[in-house]
């Protein structure tokens, strides 16, 4: 059976959910947000439905949808609600599967529960996306390292953002994994725009051996 593909990023707000949603369209893949954390005026879920023109049935539903946008340990403590991870294995599919976290890779999911935990027990190879601006070196080997001291599998990084010749380069080259490529900004922003950018700009040749 082919292996889910986890998409994380550096922080929230990258563009995490546009990638995985490209993602999910370049692979026919299923797509599973397991944690949503804000759904005003739509959460991910709906989000990736629409950029990836995937039919109802290949979005699975998520494991908790939480309506506050924040961390998810705040938004489930304010709605009176507390993370399992029993509740968190991999829904099991025909075919590709791509499962989404919520913002960055060590984002919590309660008091004693990161999400990055959370992947360690899935044992799925994940895409780390980062930006490509100022800061990014430091946040995206950090997130890196952080993943591999749990024994995940980084199979590729995914810049998202302007061109940053520099820290596409060095970044891949100090973390020892390869890129992806680079998802460019896209105004319009659709499902078009967006699988037209996914076949220029990234290259999913590292993952064929991971899945």
């Amino acid at each position: 059976m082919t292996r889910p593909i986890v998409v994380t990023g550096t922080d929230t707000g990258i563009g995490k959910t546009v990638f995985a949603a490209g993602l999910a369209g370049l692979l026919g893949a299923r797509y599973w947000k397991p944690v949503q954390a804000g759904t005003d005026p739509e959460g991910d879920s709906e989000t990736v439905a629409r950029l990836a023109g995937l039919p109802t049935e290949r979005v699975l539903p998520e494991a908790y949808r939480l309506q506050l946008a924040a961390s998810p340990h705040l938004a489930a403590r304010e709605e009176g609600i507390e993370i399992s991870p029993d509740h968190l294995a991999i829904p099991e599919v025909d075919g590709p599967l791509v499962i989404e976290g919520a913002g960055g890779a060590l984002v919590p999911l309660s008091e004693t529960l990161l999400f990055a935990d959370v992947f360690a027990t899935w044992r799925a190879p994940v895409i780390v996306c980062a930006r490509t601006g100022l800061g990014t070196i430091n946040h995206s080997l950090l997130t890196v390292r952080a993943l591999r001291a749990l024994g995940i599998e980084v199979v590729g990084l995914a810049f998202i953002g302007d061109p940053h010749d520099e820290n596409e380069r060095i970044v891949p080259k100090l973390a020892g994994i390869p890129s992806l490529g680079r998802l460019p900004g896209l105004d319009p922003l659709d499902r078009e725009t967006l699988a037209e950018a996914m076949q220029a700009h990234i290259d999913i040749t590292p993952l064929t051996r991971a899945l």
